[in-house]
C-alpha cells in the first residue's frame, strides 16, 4: 500500500503547521511520498511566498529596489528553521540564490524556490529523503509532459528511497530549465506521482475539511460532502467550486485511484472522498456550485424548427469570435445562446449584427445572468426534484429565465437574475441540498 500526500501552502505557513505535518505523516506508514507547495499565509495579513517570488522577480526586471522583499522571504524560511531546530543549512541555500538575483533571472526559476526551500526544510524535519521535481517531471519543449519519461524517473526515485519528499508546481524542460505548472499545480504533482506509482489513494491536504455542498460565503454552515464521483466533481468545478486544481483528476481517474481531501487543522476529520463510483446515497443532491455575469443571445425566428442549418449557423458566429459556449436552451422558433460576459463584453452587438445577418432573425440580448449547478449522482431516475426547485424558487420570489438538464441526469441547471444569485443558493440549498 502507497499512499501519496500533498500539502498546500495553508499547511505549511509556519512551525506549528509543520509539526501538524509531521505528526500526519509519521502516523500511517503508508505516507511514503510527500508534496509541497511553498509556505503560505500565516493569517490574513500576510503574503504567501509565491507572491513575494513573484513581486521580487517583478523588482528585479525592473530595475526596482528588492531588500525589503528579499528580506521578507529570508526571514519566513530562516524562522521555521530556527523554531524547529531543523538541521537543513537553509541559509546557505538562500545566500547562493541571493547570489543570483538579477534582472536577467528565469521567473520560473526564482518562483519554483518557494517549493525547493519548503521541501528541503520538511524533507529534514521528519528525515525523508528530499528530490528534486526537476529531476521527476519532464516537459518538451511545447510544454506538453513526456509522461514515459516522468514515470521513469518517478519510479527509479522511489526505487532508490522509500520515503521522499518532492516540491511541488514545476518540472523541467530537456534542457533542465524549470517549467512552472499554473497556479495551484502543487496539486498536479502530486496527482501525476499517484498515478506513475499507481498508488493507492492520493491525499490533498489544505484548511478545510473536503469539499463543501455550498459556498460557505453564502450559505450558512453548509455540511461536508462525505463522497463524490469524479464527474460531480467536474461539474461543481466548472460551476465555480473551487477545490483542486482543475487538471487535478485526470492522471489519478485514469486509474480509479481516489483522491481524498483532508484538514491538516483536523486530522481525525476523514474529509471528503473523490472516486469513479461511490456508494454513499445519504444525499440525492450531492452539491451546488454557481456564478454570476452570463449574457444570453435571444434568436427568434418564424418557424425555425423547419429550416435546416440554423442552430449550426449560429454556432459559427461564435466560434469566428472564439466565443465558448457554455449552454442552449430552446424552443419551437427559438432558441438562446449562453456565454460569459467576459468573453463578449467588447464585441456583443458585432455578434448580434452577425447573427441577424447570417440567420435572418431577431436577435436580442439579455445580460446579468447567473448560472447555478444543481449536482446529484443519485438524482437519477428519481422523481420530484425538479418541483422541489421550482416550489423552493417561487416561494422567494425568484424568476427560473433558463432551465437545462444532461442526459446523464447528474445536473440541473438553472439560471436567474444575477441579483437573486444568492437568494437562490440559500434557497435551494434549504430545499433541496442539506
Amino acid at each position: 500500500m502507497l499512499v501519496v500526500t500533498k500539502f498546500g501552502g495553508s499547511s505549511l505557513s509556519c512551525a506549528t503547521q509543520f509539526e501538524k505535518v509531521k505528526n500526519i505523516v509519521l502516523s500511517d506508514p503508508k505516507r511514503k511520498i510527500v508534496v509541497c507547495s511553498a509556505l503560505g499565509k500565516r493569517d490574513k495579513e500576510d503574503t504567501k511566498i509565491t507572491d513575494l517570488l513573484y513581486i521580487l522577480h517583478a523588482h528585479l526586471k525592473f530595475s526596482v529596489p528588492y531588500q525589503d522583499i528579499w528580506d521578507m522571504i529570508y526571514n519566513r524560511f530562516l524562522g521555521v528553521q530556527a523554531d524547529l531546530n531543523i538541521s537543513y543549512d537553509i541559509k546557505k541555500d538562500l545566500d547562493l540564490l541571493k547570489a543570483e538575483l538579477n534582472k536577467t533571472i528565469s521567473q520560473d526559476y526564482l518562483v519554483s524556490r518557494g517549493e525547493y526551500l519548503t521541501s528541503k526544510l520538511m524533507a529534514a524535519y521528519i528525515g525523508y529523503d528530499f528530490v528534486d521535481a526537476k529531476d521527476l517531471l519532464r516537459f518538451n519543449y511545447d510544454g506538453k509532459l513526456d509522461s514515459e519519461l516522468t514515470e521513469k524517473n518517478v519510479k527509479l526515485a522511489f526505487s532508490k528511497s522509500q520515503k521522499i519528499v518532492v516540491p511541488g508546481f514545476y518540472g523541467a524542460y530537456p534542457n533542465n530549465s524549470i517549467r512552472l505548472l499554473s497556479r495551484g499545480g502543487s496539486d498536479v504533482t502530486g496527482s501525476l506521482l499517484a498515478k506513475c506509482l499507481n498508488a493507492s489513494v492520493y491525499e490533498n491536504w489544505t484548511d478545510v475539511s473536503g469539499i463543501l455542498a455550498a459556498d460557505p460565503r453564502i450559505v450558512k454552515n453548509p455540511h461536508a460532502i462525505k463522497e463524490i464521483t469524479y464527474a460531480e466533481l467536474r461539474e461543481l468545478s466548472y460551476m465555480g467550486a473551487s477545490v483542486l486544481h482543475e487538471e487535478t483528476v485526470f492522471p489519478v481517474q485514469e486509474l480509479n485511484i481516489p483522491i481524498n481531501l483532508r484538514n491538516t487543522n483536523e486530522p481525525d476529520n476523514p474529509g471528503t472522498m473523490i472516486r469513479n463510483e461511490c456508494t454513499d446515497e445519504s444525499h440525492i443532491v450531492t452539491g451546488i456550485a454557481g456564478k454570476k455575469d452570463f449574457i444570453s443571445f435571444n434568436i427568434y425566428k418564424d418557424h425555425m424548427s423547419n429550416q435546416v442549418g440554423i442552430l449550426r449557423n449560429a454556432l459559427e458566429v461564435f466560434a469566428k469570435y472564439n466565443i465558448s459556449v457554455e449552454h442552449i436552451p430552446s424552443g419551437i422558433d427559438s432558441f438562446s445562446v449562453v456565454v460569459s460576459s467576459a468573453n463578449v463584453d467588447k464585441i456583443k452587438y458585432e455578434v448580434v449584427t452577425d447573427l441577424k445577418r447570417e440567420l435572418d432573425a431577431d436577435v436580442t440580448i439579455e445580460a446579468d445572468l447567473a448560472l447555478i449547478a444543481i449536482v446529484g449522482r443519485n438524482m437519477a431516475k428519481r422523481s420530484g426534484i425538479c418541483a422541489r426547485i421550482f416550489q423552493a424558487l417561487g416561494n422567494e420570489g425568484i424568476n427560473v429565465k433558463l432551465l437545462t438538464q444532461g442526459s446523464s441526469e447528474l445536473n440541473i441547471i438553472i439560471g436567474v437574475s444575477a441579483s437573486d444569485y444568492e437568494k437562490t443558493l440559500v434557497a435551494l440549498y434549504e430545499s433541496v441540498v442539506r
